[in-house]
């Protein structure tokens, strides 16, 4: 199933831990590029973070954010370092000495200093794997996301392909007409040249012509390129860099048919071609 690169997804659990939210925003982009922002206590996520996306992504520029909000019993406990605040009120019972007068701190005093408190270290590993647990949902919800914006687009290409098919079929039912109508004006103008045609010179001037003016190799690869577009439609792979090359295959038959016509309804035609190949291009810029 074709997926497109175009998603968001939203996950919060709640629980004795506190509260866990990722959120996934993802673009399109030629390749797989993660962005991270993680809470600084469980920076260490980072490198399991990115192998779960890698594993289950492989296109596109993927913003993937964790919130944490411990609760009230996960927070660490303070604690006084008792040995440090010996030693700034012996230094400080020092310099009273030395200056000769006393000054005694008190304990507010003391706790600005840095290293006075302590915070005990939390056990953070239930919380890392409830984080991960909670970014597979996520994940799951994200891909969800892509493969229903991809179905969509597929329904628009496989439409555009049905258009395109119809726009080849006129240009050779056309053809015909073309050509005999191009036979007629140049025998008109040999006409006014020349009182008595040479046959076989007319012949061979519309042989030539005829050769420049044919376009069967060109509907027939137009063909051959919009069943392979239909055909990668249906793989259950990353298609979008495949259909971009066919993007660019058919648009330069288009132009080949364009430049080769000598009638207006084909000129027509060649620019509505190229107009549905220009909209299934941008389209295709959305799929993995």
């Amino acid at each position: 199933m074709i997926k497109s690169m175009t998603a968001f997804a939203r996950e919060t659990r709640t629980g004795d831990l506190g509260e866990l939210a990722w959120e996934l925003r993802s673009v399109n982009h030629r390749f797989l590029e993660p962005h991270l922002r993680l809470p600084e206590e469980l920076r260490a996520l980072e490198p399991a973070v990115r192998d779960r996306l890698t594993a289950r992504l492989q296109r596109g520029k993927v913003d993937c954010a964790l919130r944490y909000c411990p609760a009230l019993g996960m927070s660490g406990s303070l604690r006084v370092n008792r040995p440090f605040v010996e030693q700034l009120l012996a230094a400080g019972q020092e310099i009273a000495d030395l200056i000769g007068r006393s000054a005694e701190p008190t304990g507010f005093e003391l706790l600005r200093w840095p290293g006075v408190i302590q915070e005990q270290e939390r056990d953070l590993d239930q919380v890392t794997n409830a984080a991960l647990t909670l970014l597979d949902d996520a994940l799951t919800t994200l891909l969800a996301t892509r493969e229903r914006e991809g179905a969509r687009l597929g329904l628009l290409l496989r439409e555009r392909c049905d258009r395109l098919q119809e726009s080849v079929v006129r240009v050779r039912a056309r053809m015909p007409e073309v050509l005999a109508g191009v036979r007629k004006r140049l025998a008109d103008r040999l006409a006014e040249i020349r009182a008595e045609l040479d046959p076989g010179r007319l012949e061979q001037e519309l042989a030539l012509l005829a050769a420049r003016l044919d376009v069967e190799e060109e509907m027939d690869r137009l063909e051959a390129h919009v069943a392979e577009v239909r055909d990668v439609l249906g793989r259950d792979e990353p298609v979008g860099r495949r259909l971009d090359f066919l993007m660019q295959e058919l648009n330069r038959e288009a132009n080949t048919l364009g430049s080769k016509s000598a009638d207006v309804a084909v000129t027509r035609e060649a620019v509505e071609m190229k107009v549905l190949i220009e909209q299934m291009r941008e389209q295709i810029q959305n799929l993995e």
